[in-house]
């Protein structure tokens, strides 16, 4: 049965954490956006997914090897790559549903995504293992760093027949490796549309094995691009400089790896730039070979300051992908059009996004997000 014949819904299958956020008092953004961003993006996405806590701390600049520094603020928030996602899925206006696991403290955690709209029926307390956590440095110009611990290892289970009912598959890089694969494959034999965000970025043997024919779109940075062309072995150079010259560098390592044989030109790749907004790459339509098209979305004006970006990436994949579920559903335009108006809603989300603290709760919902856009 091809989507069209199906009610659109996204399949979460990834991480729920207890985010614990540190606030930096003075902060060295620059620093931290080079030495991070490749491994924890500010723009990923996902699904099966991992729930857990986040603690955030503020402290004056992002912790060094053998430095002691004092915070100024810590909270505990919800989080994890998967449960923010499908928040912002369900925020969106799509049907998400949440695969995953966690601790007997993260049930709360639980309750609060089922009051977004998300189906967290598959979602399994288990009282044998602690909820995943993060723990989150943020500056006050609201760039973050983080690291993770997964959560209960129920995460591994592989999908069943009961889970055939989705159209579309949000997956990142927190949950076992197995897990991923298992998924893909069976998005594969259901038609359903597999987007990942390979974040944190897998490691090269992992990449090498990727099923890449089995992947609709994939959603990277800047910096995991060159970090998977180097694992293919063609390299490419970090981007450097703002505006039209990054979005053509960034258009040129797209091209590179959607032109390398073990990559699928069937992938759809959007990289994301930060300030300069993103790059889509979209794959050539049709049998026969065609030129890709090159689509560039530039970032969303803010009518405040950057608050905390540590939940925007999350954001961006769930409302893109919430788009991706309306022009399946005849909801929305179709094509490069209906693309286009995805990424724009998604990169409008994120932007208001920033402008807040948290994760889960930074989310807005779809009529903000709408009247942001002046179609209310």
């Amino acid at each position: 049965m091809s989507n069209a014949q199906r009610e659109p819904l996204c399949l979460v299958r990834g991480s729920i954490s207890k985010p614990q956020v540190i606030f930096l008092g003075c902060s060295e953004s620059h620093w931290i956006s080079h030495r991070y961003r490749r491994v924890f993006p500010w723009y990923a996405a996902v699904w099966p997914f991992h729930a857990g806590l986040t603690c955030v701390t503020t402290v004056p600049t992002v912790v060094r090897p053998g430095e002691t520094l004092s915070s100024t603020h810590f909270e505990r928030r919800a989080g994890g790559k998967g449960a923010n996602q499908a928040s912002a899925v369900a925020k969106a206006g799509g049907r998400v549903k949440l695969i995953g696991a966690v601790g007997e403290d993260g049930a709360h955690l639980v309750r609060g995504l089922e009051a977004t709209g998300v189906d967290i029926s598959d979602v399994i307390v288990d009282n044998s293992e602690p909820t995943g956590r993060a723990i989150i440095q943020l500056t006050p110009e609201g760039e973050n760093c983080a690291n993770y611990l997964l959560a209960p290892p129920l995460l591994s289970s592989p999908p069943t027949s009961a889970d055939s009912s989705y159209t579309h598959l949000l997956l990142q890089n927190e949950i076992p490796w197995s897990a991923t694969l298992a998924y893909l494959e069976h998005a594969t034999k259901i038609n359903a549309t597999a987007v990942w965000n390979p974040s944190p970025l897998p490691s090269a043997e992992q990449l090498r094995a990727i099923p890449w024919g089995s992947l609709s779109w994939l959603i990277v940075n800047e910096g995991e691009v060159c970090g998977m062309l180097d694992v293919l072995g063609v390299g490419g150079d970090a981007l450097q400089g703002s505006g039209q010259k990054t979005s053509q560098h960034a258009t040129q390592l797209l091209e590179k790896l959607h032109a390398h044989p073990r990559f699928s030109q069937s992938v759809n790749v959007i990289c994301t730039l930060g300030a300069q907004g993103l790059v889509a790459l979209l794959s050539p339509s049709g049998t026969k070979k065609a030129d890709s098209d090159v689509l560039h979305v530039p970032a969303a004006k803010l009518s405040g300051p950057v608050k905390d970006t540590t939940g925007a990436g999350d954001c961006f994949a769930g409302y893109f992908v919430a788009g991706l579920m309306e022009e399946s559903a005849g909801s929305g335009p179709s094509g490069v059009v209906g693309v286009l108006r995805a990424l724009r809603l998604a990169v409008k989300a994120a932007g208001l996004c920033v402008q807040r603290p948290g994760a889960v709760e930074s989310t807005p919902v779809r009529s903000e997000v709408e009247r942001s856009l002046g179609l209310q």
